[in-house]
């Protein structure tokens, strides 16, 4: 009910202490003036998405990066914004709740208050649905006082995480209208930064006063680029979850006749399956992206746990933990086939008792084969982007039943010597994303609520907020600002080998694991001795002070970014050989200049002239 939003809440004594929590800020967002240093335009980051990219974002495409200085900097052309009027600002929960998103709202409060005592802060009752009824709450730091550094979104609620249909767009442009906002926050992940950007386009064509802007928060950990290093949410999640794995394999290693079969949260993408495998070493994981990437069958998921398994027992192990992502089953060829030819006849108007009736032969007969309970998942309702609904389908229960199967029957053939083959399952979907935020969360989230009200101040419409150099301590985090566009993408695919391409509509779409970088290279690395050795490690419950307190993932910490860093020096040199290679320099500076930026713009032209997103076939 409405009247259940931003009531105080009870705290316990933990929640009390951590309420009091102040995060810092880093020293470009402190302090009482703005300064923004805007880069060159940018691009997508495959040309040939551009034209498509620009035609349905014509308003708000191509604009530049802006990164946001500290007091002491002394960069030409920077703009300094040193007066605030008041302004009205509405912001709303979109996405699916992420521990640390209240204190985005914070951060934005703070801003808005420093800058000027007269600006308001509106928050939208129950997501978007509320944004479309203009049901607001004016958000105060009495208001915000026992939901600082708390988890949950039950400060404002929310509820579909789309703004996406025009009746939707409409009713989000009339409330932004009347209620005189000069921007608008979005907070989510993929989805509705996709949203945020559409919209943004839809007021500047319509000469809309409000700014639309957003926010990458989502436990899920898959709106990543090279502009967005990590998401509000995903530590959180990613360390209580290690805890609660840890936990269950030190009962499998007590016990010695357990498997536990654990599936977490991850639709489109592995990341919190790959981050809390780094984090607590279970001895199996099994990656949507691996599985994907091999085309692996179920049959051969299944061989390949009870091989596994096998192999422990060999050593007289006869326990395990295995870890599974949310979206696994859908990365399965044959079931995602199947999947989407029941989704088509659900779209033709079939009924779910009449569906396994009209399956084509090869379908029917996956369907046949598949215990009860996961037939009745499967014909589950897709959800609004034609996806199954993966948190109802039980795909830890499917594989432990198929590698049951096969350990009798290895068992009864004397191949498997074990002792009998025991599971336990579990799914790890809700318990960590109520969870008080990290130490981590609570800072990123703060300080892109600033960022928040600093691009606002600069008048930056179809922006996502961003913080570069995160593994760093917070003094070193890169504040900036980057166009929705400039994170977009096209997606291609064909019927059929060597037919035409068809060509989607432009968007911000999940990152999955990257099967070339640092972060699955030590899980490769290290995948032997998690197998065999039961390495179990176990962080303990989620640290705010003392050791722990401060560590971050190991996937953000791996990994070499800082994109935002790079493209500054990148800047800083161009900048050197204008002011080294001018007229009136010599015939020497100038041939060794032309012909090594020749060969620079060789190189470069053909590595980007590289499709990154080439045809793929269905």
């Amino acid at each position: 009910m409405d009247s259940d939003y931003g009531i105080p809440r009870e705290l316990s004594a933990v929640q009390n202490l951590r309420s009091q929590y102040q995060p810092d800020l880093p020293p470009c967002l402190q302090g009482t003036t703005v300064r923004v240093e805007f880069g060159d335009t940018t691009t997508a980051a495959d040309p040939t998405d551009a034209n498509t990219i620009s035609r349905y974002f014509p308003n708000t495409y191509g604009q530049p990066l802006a990164h946001f200085l500290r007091a002491t900097a002394k960069v030409a052309g920077a703009q300094v914004i040193s007066e605030h009027p008041a302004m009205r600002v509405g912001i709303v929960f979109c996405g699916r709740q992420s521990p640390g998103g209240h204190n985005v709202i914070w951060g934005l409060l703070k801003a808005l208050k420093t800058h000027n005592p007269n600006s308001t802060l509106l928050g939208f009752l129950g997501g978007s649905e509320g944004l479309f009824a203009q049901k607001i709450l004016e958000i105060t730091d009495d208001v915000l006082a026992t939901y600082k550094n708390q988890g949950g979104y039950d400060l404002l609620g929310r509820t579909k995480d789309q703004i996406r249909t025009k009746e939707q767009v409409n009713a989000t442009l009339t409330a932004c209208n009347a209620l005189k906002l000069a921007g608008l926050v979005i907070i989510g992940g993929v989805t509705s930064n996709t949203d945020a950007a559409q919209l943004a386009e839809t007021f500047a064509e319509a000469k809309c006063q409000t700014k639309v802007v957003g926010v990458p928060v989502t436990m899920n950990g898959d709106l990543k680029n090279q502009f967005v290093e990590a998401n509000v949410g995903f530590d959180t999640v990613c360390k209580v979850n290690s805890q609660l794995i840890s936990n269950m394999c030190t009962d499998a290693l007590s016990a010695e006749k357990y498997y536990y079969f654990i599936r977490l949260m991850g639709r489109k993408a592995s990341h919190v399956a790959l981050e809390c495998t780094l984090q607590s070493h279970p001895n199996l994981v099994i990656l949507g992206e691996e599985v994907a990437a091999s085309k692996l069958t179920l049959f051969d998921i299944a061989t390949r746990i009870c091989d596994a398994i096998q192999d422990r027992a060999a050593q007289d192990k006869n326990h395990g933990v295995i870890l599974l992502p949310e979206g696994l089953i859908e990365s399965i060829p044959e079931v995602y086939a199947l999947l989407k030819e029941i989704h088509g006849l659900y779209r033709q108007g079939v009924s779910a008792d009449k569906i396994s009736s009209q399956l084509s032969p090869w379908a029917s007969a996956l369907f046949e084969f598949l215990p009860h309970f996961i037939k009745k998942q499967l014909l589950l309702l897709p959800e609004s982007d034609d996806s199954a609904q993966l948190s109802q389908i039980e795909t830890e229960k499917l594989l432990a039943h198929l590698v049951e199967v096969e350990m009798n029957k290895r068992q009864k053939e004397g191949t498997y010597k074990g002792k009998k083959f025991n599971a336990i399952c579990h799914f790890f979907g809700y318990q960590a994303r109520g969870s008080l935020p990290s130490k981590f969360d609570c800072d990123y989230a703060y300080v892109l609520g600033h960022i928040c009200y600093h691009m606002l101040a600069a008048g930056l419409n179809g922006y996502m907020a961003t913080v570069t150099n995160l593994k760093n301590p917070l003094n070193k985090w890169r504040c900036g600002a980057t166009p929705f566009t400039a994170m977009m993408s096209v997606k291609r695919w064909s019927q059929n080998p060597g037919s035409a391409a068809s060509i989607g509509k432009p968007g911000i779409f999940p990152a999955t694991v990257d099967l070339k970088g640092k972060a699955y290279e030590l899980l490769r690395q290290n995948a032997t001795k998690f197998l065999l050795d039961d390495i179990y490690r176990n962080p303990g419950p989620l640290q705010f002070e003392g050791p722990g307190a401060d560590s971050k993932a190991v996937t953000l910490c791996v990994e070499d970014q800082d994109y935002m860093g790079r493209i500054k020096k990148l800047q800083e040199y161009l900048d050197q050989i204008r002011t080294i290679v001018k007229p009136g320099c010599s015939q020497e500076v100038l041939k060794a200049a032309l012909s090594v930026m020749g060969s620079v713009s060789e190189v470069l032209t053909v590595m980007s002239s590289s499709s990154l997103n080439a045809p793929s076939s269905l």
